[in-house]
């Protein structure tokens, strides 16, 4: 995994991946914007007043509506993200498989609209245990690990299926399904690691490109 996460930072700082990630992060935060001022800002902040309500003291909930909104409002961007690189990522993967691993084939491609729609599912399972669990961000430490894990949901399920799309073939072969199994058992620390960008909000565009060339890295590195 050490050989993994290196290889994967060299990567991170090319400046192939810089300008990939530039380009989603703009369309992204077009898309967020669009999303929050138009379509579900009043919804947000009627939903936060309303779920504070139980709340005792008017200070903390006025104090907790607001960090619960510049927090959901950020989780939508950090969703967008997420969406748009799975929608783009393809042939940065192609390019990094030639770079690292020459001898390595890519025997399939991503279906756009299973890898949107893998995306839009995680991203919807994400959001809603969030915003009925987001108390836990307060508490100490234990906040900090929920919030890997629930990134870690968003990234997972849509990376797996882009990587495993363009080099592994026939996932219904019984050696391939196996491969894919195994990849499977450290996806999620893969995941939460790579969520780990999130903490830093400028570095944050980089958490799920950094997650797919992780997960690229742990796919062609065992096979190669």
């Amino acid at each position: 995994m050490t050989q993994t996460i290196g290889k994967s930072f060299k990567d991170i700082i090319s400046g192939t991946v810089l300008l990939f990630v530039m380009k989603v992060t703009f369309i992204a935060a077009i898309i967020t914007y669009v999303i929050i001022a138009w379509l579900i800002c009043d919804s947000i902040n009627s939903f936060i007043v309303s779920y504070l309500s139980w709340i005792p003291w008017e200070w903390l909930q006025t104090t907790g509506a607001k960090v619960a909104s510049i927090a959901i409002s950020y989780m939508i961007f950090i969703i967008m993200i997420s969406i748009v690189t799975s929608f783009m990522i393809e042939p940065l993967l192609i390019q990094l498989a030639k770079k690292h691993y020459p001898q390595a084939k890519v025997v399939g491609t991503p279906n756009i609209t299973t890898s949107i729609l893998i995306s839009l599912k995680s991203a919807v399972m994400m959001f809603l245990i969030f915003i009925f669990t987001f108390p836990i961000m307060f508490i100490p430490l234990i906040g900090a690990v929920y919030m890997l894990w629930l990134w870690s949901i968003l990234l997972k399920n849509p990376t797996i299926y882009d990587v495993s799309s363009l080099f592994i073939s026939d996932k219904k072969d019984p050696k391939k399904a196996k491969q894919i199994k195994e990849i499977t058992k450290k996806s999620t620390v893969l995941a939460m690691i790579a969520a780990a960008f999130n903490y830093i909000p400028v570095l944050s565009i980089f958490a799920a490109v950094f997650a797919q060339i992780l997960f690229l890295h742990h796919i062609l590195g065992k096979e190669n």
